[in-house]
This record gives structure tokens, C-alpha cells and sequence, in this order.
């Protein structure tokens, strides 16, 4: 299979579906529908064959939604999904989201939960055992200070085929490194754990970054995951608070080790995610 490179995180929404809480006129860049045609030249631009789309909405409808938005071009090479791990049925769910040949996975949205904890409720654990067995692709969307319980997760179900999504979110803007630095270290000693670089800008002062504020928290997610075990993700179009298309790409290469390869590119801007996400038939 020769390199392809994917843009291994970005959304899409069209809110007359009304399942985007979150995106409200409050949000002017957001408050708007965002679908493939408004990403391709992004994608063309920087030579990227694809992307992942990732769910922005917690429902099994908007799953659907995007499923069907695959059927319809190239450019989505996989579909990460969301169920309802409370709903006795989540099993079943996720079998009719697998026959779909784009669908590559789910994601747990503990960014919004008050107590992270949840996640280490003997339901959940089961839950996430079922999906460990299956090497099921889970991505979690964190922020750092949940990161203590992602650890206790992980002791608990260390076969988990997972990713954490946004670096979870280190508090950028202050300059805070630890404890999310010792945090994502002990994470990152779980091998079937990837990280996404992406979402690093709105992490930071939207309107006064610099790129050297992204450095250090790039360079230690290359020390601790390895070259493998990352992945290039857009976020858009919700780095638009803070970032453009560009600005992203250009966050992640100016903050690269100096020994930096194209092989490694290779790896950060498509193989990895094509591993991760292990693509089945009818994608690229």
C-alpha cells in the first residue's frame, strides 16, 4: 500500500439536524453548517487524500448521519461513531454501526462529564473489556485534569486499542506542563494507546499564540508515544476559534524534532492513523 496521507481528526455538521447543543450563535466561525465541499481545498491543498471524521453530537442519529455522508464521497475515509455505553443495547448498536465499511470506531466523550470517575464504574470497565477483546478502535476526548482517571482505566482494561484525542488538552494558554506531562508518560506505557496531536491551538490564548507555545507538549507526546503511536488531526472546524487550516499544519511542522524524516512524516500524516483505525474494504 503506498503512503497516503489523512487528516486523522475533523468534524462535520449541519445544524437543521438540532443534536449540536454546543454550537451556538455565541460561536459565530461555528454557527454554520460545515460539510466535505467546505473542507476539500484544505484537504488539496496540503496533500491529504482524506480524513476521519469524528462525532460531534452525542447520538446514535448523528452517527447515521455521517455514515450516510461517507456513502457520498472518497474523501471520508473512516467514520469514529458514538454509542450510549449506559443503553443495555450498546452492543447491538455497535454491531449495525460495523457492517457500515467506513465505520472504524467510537468515540467516549469524558470532556463533559462533572466526574470523570464514571469511566471507572464496573459497567464501563465491562464495556470497554468487550471492546479490548475486540480490538475495537476507542477514541477519548479528555481534558488534563481527567487524565488521573484515564490511568486508573487503563490498569484496569490494559489491552485497550485506544486513542487520546487533543493531547487531552493541556492548559496551553497558562504554560502548564505537569501533572499532564508524568500523566501522559504513564499512558503512554500501554501499547495499544495512540495520541492525536490536534486541537492545540484552542488550547492556548486564541488570539495571541505563538508557536513556540506548542513545543514542549509536541515534543514530549514524540518522546512518550514513540513515532508510531501518533497521529496529524485537523480538529477543524473548530480550530477555526482559534487557528486556520493552515495555521494547524504549520503548529505541528515548525514544533517537529530537527532529525525529523520523511519517513516519519510518512507515519504522523497517514500510516499511523491507517493502523490505528485498520481500515476495512471499500476505503482508499
Amino acid at each position: 500500500m503506498s503512503s497516503i496521507r489523512i487528516d486523522a481528526h475533523q468534524h462535520y455538521w449541519s445544524l437543521a439536524r438540532n443534536d449540536y447543543g454546543w454550537i451556538t450563535p455565541e460561536l459565530p466561525v461555528l454557527y454554520r453548517d460545515f460539510l466535505p465541499e467546505d473542507l476539500a481545498p484544505h484537504l488539496q491543498k496540503h496533500n491529504l487524500q482524506g480524513s476521519i471524521v469524528v462525532q460531534a453530537a452525542a447520538t446514535l442519529a448523528e452517527t447515521e448521519y455521517l455514515l450516510g455522508l461517507s456513502d457520498t464521497t472518497d474523501e471520508i475515509l473512516g467514520v469514529v461513531g458514538w454509542l450510549d455505553l449506559e443503553d443495555p443495547n450498546y452492543r447491538e448498536h455497535f454491531t449495525a454501526f460495523n457492517k457500515h465499511p467506513k465505520f472504524v470506531g467510537f468515540r467516549v466523550m469524558i470532556q463533559g462529564q462533572p466526574d470523570a470517575n464514571y469511566i471507572l464504574e464496573p459497567s464501563f470497565i465491562e464495556a470497554m473489556r468487550f471492546f479490548a477483546e475486540k480490538q475495537v478502535p476507542v477514541d477519548l476526548l479528555l481534558s488534563s485534569h481527567q487524565l488521573d482517571a484515564v490511568v486508573k482505566l487503563l490498569a484496569e482494561v490494559p489491552g485497550l486499542r485506544a486513542v487520546i484525542d487533543h493531547i487531552a488538552k493541556p492548559q496551553i494558554a497558562a504554560g502548564i506542563i505537569e501533572p499532564w506531562k508524568s500523566q501522559m508518560a504513564a499512558i503512554a506505557q500501554f501499547p495499544g494507546i495512540y495520541c492525536k496531536i490536534s486541537a492545540m491551538a484552542t488550547e492556548a490564548d486564541h488570539n495571541n499564540w505563538q508557536f513556540s507555545d506548542f513545543t514542549a507538549y509536541i515534543h514530549h507526546v514524540i518522546d512518550v508515544f514513540g513515532k508510531e503511536r501518533i497521529m496529524f488531526g485537523s480538529d477543524w472546524p473548530v480550530c477555526l476559534i482559534a487557528a486556520s487550516y493552515d495555521d494547524v499544519i504549520n503548529i505541528l511542522l515548525k514544533s517537529l524534532p530537527e532529525s525529523w524524516s520523511e519517513t516519519d512524516n510518512a507515519k504522523l500524516f497517514g500510516e499511523n492513523a491507517v493502523n490505528f483505525y485498520q481500515f476495512k474494504g471499500g476505503n482508499k
